[in-house]
């Protein structure tokens, strides 16, 4: 999986649909400081460990470094930055009940928007799943030769812990 670069100033946030999911109950937000743990456990259960901690960074700043999605007291989904480095967007992630409604996207675009409102001129999207995601949504180009990049000398622990 390669990196990929967005520039944030060019950055499009898709605002119409923004406000068409927030008329049907889906709201992006950063997490309150009492939801933290609560997400971290979420995150741990349903993806992994590497990214309970990346949320655990992100979410512990202040302010918070990412946004949620909820809809009636549910969370849906997250995005984060800042969390294995400055300046990376990641991890990202809905939960799989909730794909497939634009979920990803928006929380995306608002949390480089976040990035940008922050001072962020670039943000690297590390490791990414699907290029052509990324380049539709937000315009980002691969970085040549970022394989394996940031994660080259990165640590491998077994579920059970050696």
């Amino acid at each position: 999986m390669t990196d990929m670069l967005v520039r944030l100033y060019d950055l499009v946030v898709d605002w119409p649909a923004v406000m068409a999911q927030q008329q049907q109950g889906v709201h992006y937000r950063q997490p309150l400081g009492s939801e933290v743990d609560w997400i971290v456990q979420w995150v741990g259960d349903r993806f992994s460990a590497g990214w309970r901690s990346e949320v655990a960074i992100a979410f512990s700043q202040r302010p918070p470094r990412g946004l949620i999605a909820v809809q009636g007291g549910e969370l849906l989904g997250f995005a984060c930055y800042d969390a294995a480095a400055l300046g990376l967007f990641g991890p990202m992630a809905v939960a799989e009940p909730h794909r497939g409604r634009g979920i990803g996207r928006l929380l995306l675009q608002l949390t480089l928007a976040q990035m940008r409102s922050a001072g962020y001129g670039y943000a690297v999207i590390g490791w990414v799943s699907s290029e052509a995601f990324y380049a539709k949504t937000v315009g980002a180009v691969p970085i040549p030769d970022s394989r394996p990049g940031l994660w080259q000398t990165a640590l491998r622990i077994s579920p059970s812990g050696s």
